[in-house]
């Protein structure tokens, strides 16, 4: 089997399934779904991927939808700094609050675009400073794992990028008063991160054992945050045991998810893979390609270890052509991406989750 050649890459139709209030979060085939309204999931989601557009050519379309994604993250945020989720499409909230994994996203989501506060406008990031300032008090409180390790992503690029936990002024200021010096407060991040990843170490220890190396009993979706985050937290840490535990669970990982014959395979929807059981096959997700993409990309820079290069790759392949049915995902009429994988072939929707995970895995990839 052959990978195929790099796509000719398009966003116009991540812009088509946008309106102004958010993106949609299903499609039929390649037109939105209104009666399934948005999710604040998919539009944390979408704005990471507006910031990667914007950085290839900084261009006024790509940071309008950074505005369109933050502005609905920011209307998602409770007086108590929760996120709610699921939105109708008269705009109104179907919930008080989000499911944990939602916190975690937008966190992560609101730290990657700190991360990149180069090229953003102040006015941009000083909005996810507040955002993330707000819901700072709840992140001990999640139970999750995946929650717990997007929330340690996001919180890792405040303490990587230098001047993110400080509003940004348009002439000198030093922080004077007690609220300000209580604002990102940089220590209690920090301990914060290592005690969250210290809680999914521990996780770990307690459900490893003959031959599963994983914090659960069962690999179900997005298993590759847990040893990214934990990549995350022993870089910045120093603690050698996350470290150990990151690389075991992510070469697990990776055991069960890539093809003896050289493609990636992440684990189907329709069943998962329990604990001495066999992985399900289908339905195959854009997203498993994409976060196993990006926790491979950061072992390859944190370990300096070029095989994990070599399976991001493969990873980023899968949506090309190099997968289980050897199709590509890619509508190469409008650059979309198909829902998925099924037994029988492409599931032939083209919703919002899969088109941010296709466009954060490219431009990850292709950047320049």
């Amino acid at each position: 089997m052959q990978a195929p050649a790099v796509l000719q890459f398009n966003t116009g139709y991540l812009k088509q399934i946008t309106d102004d209030t958010g993106i949609f979060q299903h499609t039929k085939f390649g037109v939105p779904d209104r009666a399934k309204g948005y999710t604040t999931d998919d539009n944390a989601r979408a704005l990471i991927a507006a910031v990667l557009m914007y950085r290839q050519n900084q261009d006024t379309a790509s940071l309008g939808l950074i505005h369109t994604y933050l502005s609905f993250v920011h209307h998602a945020q409770t007086e108590e700094g929760n996120f709610r989720n699921f939105m109708d499409y008269s705009r109104s909230f179907l919930e008080e609050r989000g499911s944990e994994d939602c916190q975690g996203r937008t966190l992560w989501a609101l730290g990657f675009v700190l991360s990149h506060s180069s090229i953003l406008p102040d006015n941009l990031l000083n909005t996810c400073r507040y955002l993330i300032n707000q819901a700072l008090p709840h992140i001990s409180g999640l139970r999750s794992p995946r929650a717990l390790g997007y929330a340690v992503i996001g919180l890792s690029y405040l303490l990587e990028t230098p001047g993110a936990l400080t509003y940004s002024f348009p002439y000198p200021h030093i922080p004077s008063t007690e609220e300000e010096r209580a604002f990102l407060p940089e220590a209690y991040i920090q301990e914060l991160i290592e005690s969250v990843a210290v809680r999914l170490n521990d996780q770990y220890n307690h459900t490893k054992g003959e031959g599963w190396n994983w914090y659960e009993d069962s690999l179900t979706y997005g298993n590759s945050m847990l040893p990214w985050a934990l990549l995350k937290a022993a870089t910045l840490s120093g603690n050698p045991e996350l470290r150990v535990t990151a690389i075991e669970s992510l070469d697990f990982l990776i055991s069960m998810t890539f093809a003896p014959e050289g493609y990636y395979r992440p684990i189907g929807s329709h069943g998962w893979l329990l604990r001495g059981g066999k992985p399900a096959l289908y339905d195959e997700q854009p997203i498993e390609a994409c976060e196993m993409l990006l926790a491979c990309r950061e072992a390859a820079a944190v370990l300096q270890e070029p095989a994990y290069l070599k399976q991001a790759e493969l990873c980023y392949a899968w949506y090309t052509g190099h997968n289980s049915l050897e199709l590509s995902l890619i509508d190469p009429q409008t650059g979309a991406c198909y829902d998925g994988i099924h037994s029988s072939g492409l599931n032939l929707n083209q919703g919002s989750e899969s088109i941010i995970s296709f466009t954060i895995a490219h431009l990850v990839t292709h950047h320049e």
